[in-house]
């Protein structure tokens, strides 16, 4: 059997007011789906949230969705840490994808 990498990531605003945590198997692929629209009644699109500025790779999908139901306990403060600690301009890394 083979297996997956998986990718949790968090996406915010143009203001940086809302976070939303994701995970995924592909995240350029998810992302756009974002920015798109794609689905217009999600969470993402009713808050505007197109900005990757955080996202942490693991080479088993299931590892990922440990992870995202972990940040998604996480203090408001907590998250905003972990997003300092790897992009402190919250640049969109998006393009570096």
């Amino acid at each position: 059997m083979m297996q997956y990498g998986g990718t949790v990531y968090i996406m915010t605003n143009a203001i940086h007011t809302v976070l939303y945590i994701g995970v995924t198997s592909d995240l350029y692929a998810r992302v756009s789906e974002h920015k798109e629209k794609k689905y217009p009644t999600s969470f993402t699109a009713r808050y505007n949230c197109s900005k990757l500025v955080y996202y942490e790779t693991f080479s088993r999908i299931e590892e990922a969705i440990i992870r995202e139901k972990q940040m998604k306990k996480w203090k408001r403060t907590w998250k905003l840490e972990a997003i300092n600690k790897m992009n402190p301009q919250w640049k969109d890394l998006f393009k570096t994808l």
